[in-house]
């Protein structure tokens, strides 16, 4: 008997509203993405935002970095809400964000939080000024703020003082320590700020975000420890392809394992051509194949060998876990808790019946150099033996038929 896995111990943060979503507490994990598109061109804007809210992203950042942007804004939200899509839009501002939204109080009031990056507000006199301006904002129409630090863009006059104060010290510590030291002490004395400006603890949200794996673990222990504000994790470039899913993967499994993090962003490069969605897909399946949210039902496949050098099972699983995918949308309304499925589509004999046995309704070919025949289980019983060149047709059917069977006793869309 397999052991009972122990539930990921989740910290305790506080609490922040966006729109009718929440971020920390007791809340799920939200998954965020961002938009490409120059936010002057509101039907672009338009299309990729409700194209990553299909695809679930919980929040969509967008940036706003001049006044055309600003201005289309209210334009963008309110073609949003006329298709029915009333995912939060967050506003990423930086180096002149104290003027656009005080030029453009419409932008300010349509976006849902606005995104501060402590070291892009200014220097000297005027950092204190318009970061001042910003959260004063934030008070009066009551929004919310994520203080992001960047590895790129750090504070320099913290960093020289930090380092100076590291070279006098009787045991000086790495360098790597000293930049580790400073993003942490930028995002909470940046906060510290904000609430003394008025701005509710209940309203901030911070992150530091790092290129690097083992930075990005590193900072986020040191602000995990220093406070309970609620954090929003990420590697700022991931990179392209399956480097930086790689390690996006690796840096968040680990700080979500221990518990921290209470949204998540996957900073993918696209490939020429490729959907933005993508990076909303890699953030849902990093929280479930962790066991921390559900999204969609999930394939187990296996990796194919020597027995499967027909690609026939390939096909079918990339069929299966592509209309799974497509479905969702309407599915995640018309069928409550259909996101838990598991579903398999093996190779050969070897594991295929077994793990077809474990999933809620499983396939399994019979490797290569033998007719399509497959037998199907449906909660662990055999049901029938599919067979044929419309396998993939005839599977796709049964596991309709089972998801209105098992989970289609819930509220439609539209009741």
């Amino acid at each position: 008997m397999s052991p009972v896995r122990q539930p990921i111990k989740r910290r305790i943060t506080v609490p922040v509203a966006i729109g009718p979503v929440t971020v920390g507490g007791l809340a799920p994990i939200l998954v965020q993405s961002m938009t490409n598109t120059d936010t002057a061109d509101v039907d672009a804007t338009v299309r990729q935002v409700a194209d990553l809210a299909r695809a679930g992203s919980e929040l969509v950042r967008i940036t706003v970095n001049h006044e055309s942007a600003a201005r289309a804004v209210p334009a963008i939200r309110e073609a949003l809400d006329a298709q029915g899509c009333g995912v939060p839009l967050v506003g990423d501002f930086h180096f002149n964000g104290h003027r656009l939204l005080t030029d453009y109080p419409e932008c300010a009031q349509a976006l849902a939080k606005y995104r501060i990056n402590p070291g892009n507000v200014g220097t000297g006199e005027k950092k204190d000024s318009q970061f001042a301006t910003m959260i004063e904002l934030a008070c009066r129409y009551g929004r919310p703020v994520r203080i992001g630090v960047n590895w790129g863009s750090l504070d320099q006059d913290l960093i020289v003082r930090l380092m100076d104060d590291n070279a006098r010290s009787a045991a000086p510590r790495e360098a790597e320590q000293v930049m580790h030291e400073a993003m942490v002490q930028s995002a909470i004395s940046s906060a510290e700020r904000a609430m003394a400006l008025g701005l509710p603890k209940d309203r901030i949200i911070l992150s530091c975000k790092m290129s690097g794996v083992q930075d990005l673990i590193a900072v986020y222990r040191k602000l995990a420890e220093r406070g309970d504000y609620a954090l929003h994790l990420g590697l700022t470039e991931a990179g392209m392809g399956s480097k930086g899913i790689v390690g996006s993967t690796a840096a968040l499994a680990v700080l979500l394992q221990e518990g921290i993090g209470d949204t998540i962003r996957v900073s993918l490069t696209p490939a020429p051509g490729e959907a933005r969605t993508r990076e909303v897909v890699v953030a849902q399946e990093i929280l479930q194949t962790m066991g921390l949210r559900a999204f969609a039902p999930m394939v187990t496949a296996c990796p194919g060998c020597g027995r499967t050098t027909s690609d026939t099972f390939q096909h079918l699983a990339q069929n299966i876990q592509g209309y799974l995918r497509e479905q969702m949308p309407a599915w995640r309304t018309q069928y409550p808790g259909v996101e838990t499925m598991q579903v398999a589509v093996m190779g050969c004999v070897v594991n295929g019946p077994g793990e077809s046995k474990h999933a809620n309704i499983g396939i399994s070919l019979p490797g290569s150099g033998e007719r399509p025949s497959a037998p199907v289980y449906v909660d662990g019983e055999k049901v029938t033996t599919l067979k044929g060149e419309g396998i993939a047709e005839q599977f796709k059917r049964m596991v309709d038929e089972y998801i209105e069977a098992r989970y289609g006793q819930g509220p439609r869309a539209g009741n």
